[in-house]
């Protein structure tokens, strides 16, 4: 246990940010099969209102990773990758009919 004022407010700071970084990364994560949802609906009705779905969630889940990587929750890498990978398979959806 901290023995000092400055070493128990760094702890306490410390908590604060592990829940705020807990937050981001269970969103990108939930963002992600968000989207993967709405590609497979897209892929079992394609219309104009289901790609819009798609393409929506898609720029929230990016914008959530960057943000995410903006504030070091991730690694700049680790966001590309993220990105990378949603794309592909959102490309894949989209140009099969």
């Amino acid at each position: 246990m901290a023995n000092n004022k400055s070493a128990k407010k760094r702890i306490q700071v410390a908590e604060r940010n592990r829940l705020v970084n807990k937050s981001y990364r269970s969103t990108v994560r939930t963002l992600t099969k968000k989207t993967l949802a709405s590609c497979e609906k897209y892929k079992q009705e394609p219309n104009s209102d289901n790609k819009e779905l798609v393409l929506f969630s898609v720029n929230k889940a990016f914008s959530l990773i960057d943000k995410a990587v903006k504030k070091n929750v991730l690694h700049k890498n680790n966001g590309a990758n993220k990105k990378s990978r949603i794309n592909k398979v959102v490309k894949d959806f989209l140009t099969s009919k």
